[in-house]
């Protein structure tokens, strides 16, 4: 059984950084993070394939955000130049299915979510 647990998540100040953690069990493969802010649909940030060689990144967050991993089942998010409207809870996904990887329909395991807030 896959289980998938995040970390890292908090209260910053606009323009500072801040670094999730995911971990799936049981688990070797494609990786992604996704956010939901309140009354808003589930957006896909970024997608990591255990090779590295196959990344995938928002246009909302490239640039800012660095998807990285261990090619096996840990991945991290970094997260620079927070803005206020970054604020989300924020999910890890595994067990990806294909296509761009921006999809919450591609992943079939998923986190519980950890909850990130950026005052201004």
């Amino acid at each position: 059984q896959v289980h998938v647990v995040e970390s890292g998540g908090g209260s910053v100040q606009a323009g500072r950084s801040l670094r999730l953690s995911c971990t799936a069990s049981n688990y070797i493969g494609h990786m992604a993070w996704f956010r939901q802010a309140p009354g808003k649909e589930r957006e896909g940030l970024a997608r990591f394939s255990p090779g590295a060689d196959d990344i995938y990144y928002a246009d909302s967050v490239k640039g800012r955000f660095t998807i990285s991993g261990n090619a096996k089942n840990i991945v991290y998010l970094q997260m620079n130049s927070l803005k206020a409207e970054d604020t989300a809870t924020y999910y890890c996904a595994a067990g990806y299915g294909g296509g761009r990887g921006d999809d919450p329909a591609q992943y079939k395991y998923w986190g519980q979510g950890t909850r990130v807030t950026v005052s201004s």
